[in-house]
C-alpha cells in the first residue's frame, strides 16, 4: 500500500470529477456543491503551504459549524496540516492554555469570536498570524508563518485533526487523530450504519468535537452524500430542517434527543425520511426512545471516545436492547480486571484496541502511557459484556459513587430518575458524608413541582433502596460537555462550596 493511500485530501476530488453539482453542504441554506468544495480547497491547501504552513501545521480555528471550516479541513488534509478546531464556548483563559498546548501556526476566527480570540491572544503573550476564515479571509490571502515548514505530500500517519478533550475528570489534553485513524474511523462506521450518495445527514454537534467530523459527516463526504450543518442546535428548527431536507441520517447525545421529544412541533413534523439516528455521549433514557419509535424514529445507541477516533460500539437490533452494543468492524474490545486482561464476558475497565485509535496527547507523553495498556487504550468506563458480546456501560469508573460498603453507579440512578414525567434532565454524583464516605446526590431539571416523597415512591420499584439519592438539588439546567456528558466535578464543586440550587 502507497504511504499515502489513506489521506483524507483525495476524498472530495474523484466525487468533483464526477458529480461537480451535487450539493455537499447546505450552510444556514447556501449550498456548497463538490466541485466548490474541492476547488477551494485545492486552492487554499497551495496557498497555506506558499506562505509556510506546510507538512506538519498546525491551523488552529474559532468557529461556529460552518462550511468554510470543511473547506480549511480538506485544504489542510491536501496540504499536510492538522486542523486544531477550538470551542468558541471556552473562556479567553482556557482557549490560551489550548493555544499554548497546540503551539499552531497560524489562528483562524469567524468574525462573531474574533474578541475572545484577541483576549486568548493577549493572555498568551505570544505573537501568533490571525485571520477570517472564508472566502474573503485566509482564502483571499494567507499570513505568512513565523517558522515556514514546507510543503510535502501528507503521509496516513501524519495528524489531521487536534481535537481538546472536555477535561471531565482531568485537565483537557489534546488529542492527535491521523489520516489513517479516521479513514479506519469511517471503514468501520461505513460498515456499520452506512451511507450512500442520495442520504442527507443533519449536523447538529459542532465542530470542535470529535462527533462533528467521524461521525457521519465525513463518511457523507466519502461517499458523495449531502450534510445539513447546523451552528448551534434548536429542537424546533432541526425537526423543521428533517422535515424540510428530507435528512435521512442524524447523529445527538441524549440531551439532544430529549429537547426534540419534548418540544411541542414533535407531532406536526414529518420524520419518516430519517433511517439511521445514532446516539452517542451516554446512555439515552427509554421514555425518551420510546415517544422517538412512536414517530418511526428508530435510534441505534453507540458508545465512543475521542481517542478512539470515536467508534467503539453501536447496537444493531433488538436484541441489543438496553446496551451500548457490539464492537464496530476493525474494533477489538477487551476488560481489565485489576492488572489481568479479559477477553470474553465479564466486569471490568473497559479496553479498546484498532486502527482508528490516537496517535497520542499532543506533547504529553506520560498522559499517553498511562492510557494504554500494551496495544490497548483504557477507556476509563466501568462496562459488563456479557456471552454475545454486548456491553453495558456501568459508569465511568471515576464517577463511580462509593457509600459505606457499595459501589453506586451513578448513570443508573440517572436513567431511573428521567423515567419520571416531570424530570426534563438529571444529573447524579457523590458528595462527602461523615458517615458514609460519599452520599449520593442529584441535580433535577423539573417540568413541574416535585418531592422528595414523589421521588422516592418513583424510584423505590427501580432502583435498591441504597441507591436512593440523599439529596435532591433543583436547578435550571445540567452543566454539561459539548458531547452531553455531565460535568459531575462542577456540580460537586458547587454543593460543597456552598452554592445554593438555583
Amino acid at each position: 500500500m502507497a504511504p499515502d493511500a489513506l489521506t483524507l485530501g483525495r476524498w472530495i476530488a474523484d466525487r468533483a470529477a464526477t458529480d461537480a453539482g451535487r450539493p455537499a453542504i447546505v450552510d444556514r441554506g447556501v449550498i456548497v456543491d463538490y466541485g466548490e468544495l474541492e476547488g477551494r480547497s485545492v486552492a487554499l491547501a497551495h496557498a497555506l503551504a506558499a506562505a509556510g504552513h506546510g507538512r506538519g501545521a498546525r491551523i488552529a480555528t474559532i468557529t461556529g459549524s460552518t462550511a468554510d471550516q470543511v473547506v480549511l479541513l480538506f485544504a489542510c488534509a491536501k496540504a499536510g496540516a492538522a486542523l486544531a478546531p477550538l470551542s468558541w464556548r471556552l473562556t479567553p483563559r482556557e482557549l490560551a492554555e489550548q493555544l499554548a498546548r497546540i503551539r499552531p501556526s497560524l489562528l483562524l476566527v469567524e468574525d462573531d469570536h474574533r474578541r475572545i480570540a484577541e483576549l486568548a491572544l493577549e493572555r498568551l503573550g505570544v505573537a501568533l498570524p490571525i485571520a477570517a476564515l472564508g472566502a474573503s479571509g485566509v482564502e483571499e490571502a494567507v499570513p505568512a508563518a513565523a517558522e515556514p515548514l514546507p510543503a510535502g505530500a501528507p503521509q496516513d500517519d501524519d495528524a489531521l485533526l487536534l481535537l481538546s478533550t472536555s477535561g471531565t475528570t482531568s485537565a483537557p489534553k489534546v488529542v492527535v487523530l491521523s489520516h489513517a485513524a479516521c479513514s479506519w474511523a469511517n471503514l468501520s462506521l461505513s460498515r456499520a450504519t452506512p451511507l450512500v450518495p442520495d442520504d442527507v445527514v443533519l449536523q447538529v454537534l459542532p465542530q470542535h468535537h470529535v462527533a462533528g467530523w467521524n461521525i457521519q459527516p465525513l463518511l457523507a463526504w466519502w461517499v458523495g452524500a449531502t450534510v445539513v450543518l447546523e451552528r448551534t442546535f434548536d429542537a424546533g428548527r432541526a425537526l423543521a430542517l428533517i422535515e424540510r431536507h428530507r435528512v435521512t441520517a442524524t447523529m445527538g447525545v441524549p440531551t439532544t434527543y430529549r429537547a426534540l421529544v419534548q418540544h411541542p412541533d414533535l407531532a406536526a413534523r414529518d420524520l419518516s425520511s430519517v433511517r439511521t439516528a445514532v446516539v452517542g455521549g451516554g446512555m439515552l433514557d427509554e421514555r425518551t426512545a420510546a415517544r422517538l419509535a412512536e414517530r418511526g424514529v428508530v435510534l441505534r445507541q453507540g458508545y465512543g471516545l475521542t481517542e478512539a477516533g470515536p467508534n467503539v460500539a453501536i447496537t444493531r437490533d433488538a436484541s441489543d436492547a438496553g446496551t451500548a452494543g457490539r464492537p464496530y468492524p476493525h474494533v477489538d474490545l477487551a476488560l481489565l480486571d485489576g492488572d489481568r486482561v479479559v477477553h470474553g464476558a465479564g466486569t471490568g475497565e473497559l479496553l479498546v484496541r484498532g486502527p482508528a485509535l490516537f496517535s497520542g496527547y499532543l506533547g504529553d507523553p506520560e498522559a499517553t502511557a498511562q492510557a494504554m495498556v500494551g496495544p490497548w487504550l483504557r477507556t476509563g468506563d466501568l462496562v459488563e459484556r456479557d456471552a454475545g458480546g454486548r456491553i453495558r456501560i456501568v459508569d465511568r469508573v471515576k464517577d463511580i459513587v462509593r457509600s459505606g460498603a457499595e459501589s453506586i453507579a451513578p448513570i443508573e440512578v440517572e436513567l431511573a430518575l428521567l423515567e419520571h414525567p416531570a424530570v426534563v434532565d438529571a444529573a447524579v454524583a457523590g458528595l462527602p458524608s461523615e458517615r458514609w464516605g460519599e452520599e449520593v446526590a442529584a441535580w433535577l431539571v423539573l417540568a413541574e413541582p416535585l418531592d422528595e416523597a414523589a421521588l422516592r415512591a418513583h424510584l423505590e420499584e427501580r432502583i435498591a433502596a441504597y441507591k436512593h439519592p440523599k439529596r435532591y438539588l433543583v436547578v435550571d439546567e445540567i452543566p454539561r460537555t459539548p458531547s452531553g456528558k455531565p460535568l459531575r466535578r462542577a456540580l460537586v464543586l458547587g454543593a460543597t462550596a456552598g452554592e445554593e440550587p438555583r
